[in-house]
């Protein structure tokens, strides 16, 4: 990734700054207020600037490089489904951790399959499905031609439902996306495998850490550092995966 230097990144925000408020200005007060706020903690946040800086797609990128120095679940060769990919910075991480892009010979080479319902960018090294619904069967049938041997190692999943602004009808909707997954681990999940799904701090989150723990041998609840400090967001990390019995 090409490095972007201090003074490139001064301009950048100076000429985002000039095209906003030439915009904003037009908008009710109260809109206004909201947008320059907005700006200004953009601006200031150290993850945007180190994004733009190492040419992530967005600042999501660190939070993932952080649980994965943590707890490696990232290892070359390994095939990764990256849930609610765009625009594609948890798949950069993943192309670079798993090497899907062979830029390490002497390493295996993994695979990256990204989905979503919105377009992501092409990235060498990962293969997009995008105006695909994760939780629609015919996204699944078409995973197992994508993976070696039909299974991955690892699933992420940071998507997230459209803000309705009730902040429990979106914490429902989200554990509901998250429940989507238990699906799609049980049809390419590889026995041992992990899942990595972000949902928002709320009354239905011991349900869904329950659903988890009855496929997997061990949840835990992370807030990684780069998730910022007045969110609601947190990540269930779910490891050792079991295939449930059929009764």
């Amino acid at each position: 990734m090409l490095p972007v230097t201090l003074p490139s990144l001064q301009i950048m925000f100076s000429l985002l700054h000039r095209r906003f408020f030439h915009s904003s200005s037009r908008l009710p007060k109260k809109k206004r207020i909201a947008e320059q706020r907005w700006l200004a903690r953009q601006s200031n946040d150290p993850y945007v600037k180190a994004s733009h800086a190492l040419n992530f797609r967005c600042r999501s990128a660190f939070k993932l490089l952080e649980i994965d120095d943590k707890f490696r679940l990232l290892q070359p060769g390994c095939g990764v489904v990256d849930c609610g990919a765009a625009p594609g910075a948890w798949s950069q991480v993943a192309v670079h951790r798993v090497n899907s892009a062979g830029t390490e010979s002497t390493l295996r080479r993994g695979t990256v399959v990204g989905i979503d319902l919105l377009n992501i960018p092409p990235l060498d090294g990962a293969h997009f499905l995008s105006s695909h619904d994760v939780a629609d069967p015919a996204t699944h049938a078409k995973l197992p031609d994508l993976l070696p041997g039909g299974r991955a190692h690892v699933l992420l999943s940071d998507m997230a439902p459209n803000a309705s602004g009730f902040r429990e009808l979106d914490h429902e909707r989200l554990v509901g996306l998250c429940s989507f997954l238990l699906d799609l681990a049980e049809k390419i999940l590889r026995p041992g495998g992990s899942l990595l799904c972000k949902y928002w701090d709320g009354a239905l989150a011991c349900q869904l850490q329950d659903k988890l723990c009855l496929v997997f041998g061990s949840v835990q609840s992370l807030k990684p550092n780069a998730s910022r400090k007045d969110s609601a967001e947190r990540y269930f990390l779910a490891r050792n995966y079991r295939k449930p019995v059929k009764g």
